[in-house]
């Protein structure tokens, strides 16, 4: 019996989560952060599902190729592309756009031969201390990349919020007042808010009359659109979101273990008791963190059951004594409908965007 760990992706959640940010940011076009092949939930298929969003987001190149090549002909901002002769030439063949983030690029722009004019989102660096232009440089990039010919006139000046999920702190509202001052009356587009900006501080959406622009204001989420809470004080449900991905393996087999007998890798679960334990098609190599051996909980026939011993490569074992009728082939719930992402992510000390992104290649995508 072979099976693959399996994905499960809800569109209806996905579009779902995509009208949360409409209403959040009322009036503002949507830049879908669909980076990291949608974290997770499967570039091509997610971007179909999303197709009402205004625009995509993604991190390289490659993967607004894979999007064109799709046929997805929707705008695409790439976001953290290394912006060179080379790539400038697919922005122009396959009509991208692209994020420029430091003074190497703008001068590259600045000295490209004329061609088919390319849309430039221009990064300010307000305090995430990555990528970005100092803010005292802004004018006199703005400028230069006017008077380039590889650069189209309707360019967006956007910068990159470190810690909005954090709504008790004011970093937020320092990098919005230096993030003003940097682009001064501004007759363009901008774009400031991520997920948690949309969720978390209402003065990133609707930004007047701090910011003076006359463009519109363009919102980039991400995280939320695959129903994960992108603030630390509020839940998914809290915030109106539904998660899109469930997780699942299946038992592979079903074995009595004597009281005493051990499981896995270094012996470190030894059962208490006469057990039934059994051994499920996913490890780490599929995406379920080695950091939560013999300290999480799956589901087998609507049973919380826990791992035991440590998670290996590809499989993990759990304790099915509390479920005496569970046989090979069962299927197996990882995260979803047992537990979120972000109760799970916490257990294993990560990160949700880690646990999502981490989520293999061997594992199949089933978008429904």
């Amino acid at each position: 019996m072979t099976f693959s760990a399996v994905a499960k992706i809800r569109s209806t959640a996905l579009r779902h989560n995509l009208q949360r940010v409409h209403a959040a940011a009322p009036g503002c076009p949507v830049l879908a952060v669909i980076k990291a092949n949608a974290y997770g939930h499967g570039l091509i298929a997610t971007a179909r599902t999303l197709a009402a969003a205004d625009a995509f987001g993604v991190a390289r190149f490659a993967a607004a190729l894979e999007l064109r090549q799709a046929g997805i002909d929707k705008d695409i901002v790439v976001l953290s592309g290394s912006l060179n002769a080379e790539t400038l030439a697919l922005a122009r063949e396959h009509n991208l756009q692209v994020v420029v983030f430091d003074e190497e690029q703008v001068a590259m722009l600045a000295n490209a031969v004329a061609g088919e004019s390319v849309r430039v989102w221009l990064k300010i660096d307000s305090g995430m201390g990555r990528l970005g232009i100092a803010p005292a440089n802004t004018a006199e990039m703005i400028n230069r990349l006017r008077d380039s010919r590889a650069v189209a006139h309707d360019m967006c000046l956007m910068t990159h919020l470190s810690c909005a999920d954090e709504t008790q702190r004011n970093v937020t509202g320092k990098q919005l007042s230096l993030f003003a001052e940097a682009i001064g009356a501004w007759n363009g587009d901008i774009s400031i808010a991520n997920s948690a900006g949309v969720l978390g501080w209402p003065e990133t959406v609707n930004p007047e009359p701090l910011m003076r622009y006359s463009g519109r204001n363009w919102v980039r989420p991400g995280l939320m659109l695959y129903g994960i809470s992108p603030l630390n004080n509020r839940t998914a449900l809290e915030c109106g979101l539904k998660p899109a991905m469930s997780f699942e393996g299946r038992l592979l087999v079903v074995r009595d273990l004597p009281e005493g007998g051990t499981v896995g890798y270094g012996s470190e679960w030894s059962a208490t008791r006469d057990s039934r334990i059994g051994v499920v098609n996913a490890g780490y190599a599929d995406g379920y963190p080695w950091r939560l051996s013999n300290r999480a909980m799956v589901q087998v026939a609507d049973v919380n059951v826990p791992v035991i011993g440590r998670v290996s490569m590809d499989m993990i074992s759990v304790d099915l004594t509390e479920v005496p009728d569970a046989r090979p082939g069962d299927v197996v719930t990882l995260w979803g409908h047992n537990q979120t992402v972000e109760e799970l992510a916490g257990k294993a000390g990560m990160s949700p965007y880690e646990l999502l992104t981490g989520v293999g290649t061997r594992v199949v995508r089933q978008h429904e």
